[in-house]
């Protein structure tokens, strides 16, 4: 691992260089591939001697804009790059990652489009029987921690090639981060994989730079200036001035340690979300006594692993001054130590304009899977090949959600020009098209073109959600553009449907009620998937999700727009189980909630504890991250035993027999056994039915056995006679 010092003249700029403005690198006469190559065969027939860059991915290669190994490849090629893929290579000896040969310039690594160990493993720790990305659904085509093992493999390889990391799985653990199974924090995968740059976001901008500049001939360990970037250095440079984080937060154990910390004056700090005198503690405040060198840029220094390690509270403090960093343009350097070297994190990258993203959507892709998968189904590409993804971000900052993390809480818009374009190639261009477009979203189907009404509040912001805990008087929530664009893309000539697949966020929805009946009325398939996720105000918080009032306006809009338009549709919310802050008596409560509102939800989540999300320190620490972190702060209940898990997803399904036993059970220890017995207010039965009374839904039907107020369950398919 290559780590210098870092330099006070390599700061991060906040006027990046535009995306399409670098003169072409010298290959750029090959021309774009029809679809990047896989095989040394391929890349003969191209005329290549060689890749100037190689991916390696965890996923299939499929050349579509929905799939971030096929953005970087073609956005590296429109530069002039020759870029060649190798796609979930074996793993258990370097021989596979040799078959395209020695890249010119440097291996990009990527787990693919989910982190590795949520593809494999399910909220219980089991393997998966299907990965969605995968040629047929194979389940044994990538290994654990992908980043690192195929890492691990590129150095045995070719030890002196640069490598890369990226993608959400690398995005996600570019710090000390607690890893779900293993049940305990682990380093930054920078090191573990012994990579010598990471890349965390969006990395269209930092991708880019990187190529120009080894190409021009500057040694990887001296890229320290992009942001968006994490690199490993011996030290801080004098010319920082260094700010200790629990000089922002004051921090303590979970329990009293051996030798507690010193209490010394209290002083004001200046320039933080939620300015407030703030009690110094140990090492910050020895911190402040020490001169700041003048005109120095900042950086913030977190606890170190071992510190995080061995001290939960430190941990979620970590976790707080992280989220509160995110603000391209606000957040600051941070740096943690591991052991005698520091892991810095650069700010994170400035949005792409429209125009850029534009650029990156218009590149030509083929829209399909790579031409050697022949006939094989890829579950992931049939579900979104007829899909237009119109923006990227979310600033709703759901604590158990990686987007907002991932591609940051500022929206980049496609412009209505490019989003037509793209509908008209997939009706000239895929043969399975009967005029249906799947989805016409994003992260979130209705963020499109809002945004903070004040670049110079937006520019000093650092709260982790805009709608939280109400929608914040900045925001700019007028959805009329988004009707607009939905009538633009219906009058495209020989599309017959277009819906709306992506979450709803209902809270901003009901702020344009016209934008309500657009979607009722013209863009539901039937059914409408919404997350509110409870109904509870405990578990709600520390999701931060509004309280189920608003989901109550919703829905009112959602059946009198129904009713207007002459239709049948429903409405299938999701709800999670196990969340931080989620009480045995908040999952009673929601069961009683479904059963009044006659809901049986067959598809129902627990939560799932993903890297560095605010809703894991709360799982990790007992901690709430959401405010400041100290010794008497509040305590957020867990649910860590795989019973106390399993029960809370009883309550979801209140109405599987197989849940019965545990649910009585759960009941009698609650003391209230008033809800069990057979009539319309109790909960459970008393007694189980004989096996042979129970009723099996098919599984291919389980997403639509919801009921509604009283609507009719859609009904079970009849088996077809012999022929």
């Amino acid at each position: 691992m290559r780590g210098p010092t870092a330099t006070a003249d390599h700061m991060p700029t906040s006027q990046p260089t535009p995306l399409f403005s670098h003169r072409k690198y010298w290959a750029e006469c090959f021309g774009p591939a029809p679809e990047l190559p896989m095989s040394r065969a391929e890349m003969d027939a191209l005329g290549w001697d060689s890749c100037d860059i190689i991916i390696v991915t965890g996923d299939a290669y499929i050349d579509h804009p929905s799939f971030g190994m096929a953005v970087i490849g073609r956005l590296l090629e429109s530069q002039g790059f020759r870029v060649g893929i190798i796609a979930q290579p074996q793993w258990l000896s370097a021989e596979p990652f040799q078959v395209l040969g020695r890249p010119n310039l440097f291996f990009g690594v990527s787990a693919g489009n989910m982190d590795s160990m949520i593809n494999r493993y399910t909220a219980d720790r089991k393997r998966r029987n299907e990965d969605a990305y995968t040629p047929d659904g194979a389940s044994d085509r990538r290994p654990d921690r992908a980043v690192i093992v195929y890492s691990q493999r590129l150095r045995e390889a070719y030890r002196d090639v640069p490598v890369v990391i990226g993608s959400i799985e690398a995005s996600l653990r570019r710090i000390a981060h607690y890893d779900y199974w293993s049940d305990k924090v682990r380093r930054s995968i920078l090191l573990d994989s012994r990579a010598d740059l990471l890349l965390y976001g969006n990395a269209d901008r930092a991708i880019v730079e990187v190529a120009h500049r080894l190409a021009a001939g500057e040694p990887i360990d001296g890229i320290r200036d992009l942001r968006g970037t994490v690199f490993v250095c011996k030290s801080v440079p004098a010319q920082y001035n260094v700010v200790d984080s629990t000089s922002i937060d004051l921090v303590g154990p979970v329990s009293e340690p051996a030798n507690p910390y010193r209490e010394v004056a209290a002083r004001d700090c200046a320039g933080a979300a939620d300015a407030e005198p703030v009690t110094l503690v140990g090492a910050a405040a020895a911190a402040r006594d020490q001169p700041a060198p003048e005109g120095g840029a900042a950086v913030i220094r977190i606890p170190s692993f071992e510190a995080v390690q061995s001290d939960s509270a430190l941990y979620a403090h970590a976790s707080r001054i992280l989220h509160r960093e995110t603000n391209p343009y606000n957040a600051r350097a941070l740096v943690q130590a591991h052991g005698d070297r520091d892991v810095w994190l650069n700010p994170p990258p400035i949005p792409l304009t429209t125009a850029e993203l534009d650029g990156v959507f218009d590149l030509p892709y083929t829209r399909r899977p790579h031409s050697s998968y022949g006939r094989a189904r890829i579950a992931a590409f049939e579900m979104i090949r007829h899909s237009v993804n119109i923006m990227r971000g979310c600033f709703g900052g759901c604590t158990f959600c990686s987007i907002t993390e991932h591609e940051g809480r500022i929206i980049q818009n496609r412009s209505e020009e490019s989003i037509v374009r793209e509908v008209e190639q997939i009706r000239d261009t895929s043969p399975a098209f009967t005029g249906v477009i799947s989805d016409l979203g994003g992260p979130t189907a209705n963020m499109w073109r809002l945004g903070c009404k004040s670049r110079t509040v937006e520019a000093s912001c650092r709260r982790p959600s805009c709608v939280f805990p109400g929608i914040c008087k900045n925001l700019h929530t007028d959805q009329t553009p988004l009707i607009g664009l939905y009538r633009r893309v219906r009058a495209v000539a020989d599309v017959k449907k277009v819906l709306i697949a992506s979450g709803l966020r209902y809270d901003l929805a009901v702020q344009t009620p016209a934008y309500v009946e657009e979607l009722v009325t013209h863009h539901v398939g039937g059914y409408l998937k919404i997350a509110p996720e409870h109904t509870e105000d405990g578990p709600l918080d520390k999701m931060m999700k509004p309280g189920i009032g608003t989901y109550d306006r919703f829905r009112a809009m959602f059946e009198k727009y129904t009713r207007a338009a002459g239709k049948e549709q429903y409405l299938i919310p999701y709800f999670i189980a196990a969340h931080p802050g989620t009480s045995d008596q908040d999952m009673l409560n929601l069961a009683l909630w479904l059963k009044r509102n006659r809901f049986r939800a067959d598809q129902v989540q627990t939560f799932y504890p993903s890297p560095m999300s605010s809703a894991t320190a709360m799982y990790h620490s007992g901690k709430n991250p959401l405010r400041r972190v100290t010794r008497h702060s509040e305590a957020v209940p867990r649910v860590r035993g795989l019973a106390q898990r399993r029960l809370h997803k009883a309550f979801l399904r209140y109405h599987d027999p197989d849940n019965w036993p545990a649910l009585r059970r759960a009941l009698k220890k609650m003391g209230r056994c008033d809800l069990i017995g057979n009539g319309k207010l109790h909960l459970v039965p008393p007694r189980q039915p004989p096996r042979r009374h129970q009723q099996v839904v098919p599984a291919r039907t389980q997403a639509f056995a919801t009921q509604h107020n009283g609507l009719p369950r859609t009904p079970r398919p009849r088996p077809r006679k012999a022929r």
